[in-house]
C-alpha cells in the first residue's frame, strides 16, 4: 500500500468515475473484453471490445439457407 495515498475518500470521488464506466460496460457485454489503461497510477482510458460468436455447424448436419 502506498503511504502517500489517503485511505479516506468521499462517498462520490470524481476519480472513481472510471469504475462506474467499467461496471456499465461489463453489464452490457455478452462476449468480449474490457481494457483499462493506467498512466502514473491513474486510470486514463477504458476500452470495450465486443465479440460476436457464430456457432459452426457440425459435420453431417445441413445448413438451412431459407
Amino acid at each position: 500500500m502506498n503511504p502517500n495515498i489517503s485511505e479516506s475518500r468521499s462517498p462520490k470521488d470524481p476519480n472513481d468515475d472510471w469504475l462506474e464506466v467499467v461496471r456499465k460496460n461489463v453489464a452490457n457485454l455478452r462476449f468480449g473484453s474490457i481494457q483499462i489503461t493506467v498512466h502514473d497510477g491513474r486510470v486514463t482510458q477504458v476500452e470495450s471490445i465486443e465479440k460476436t460468436r457464430f456457432v459452426a455447424p457440425r459435420e453431417g448436419t445441413e445448413i438451412n439457407t431459407r
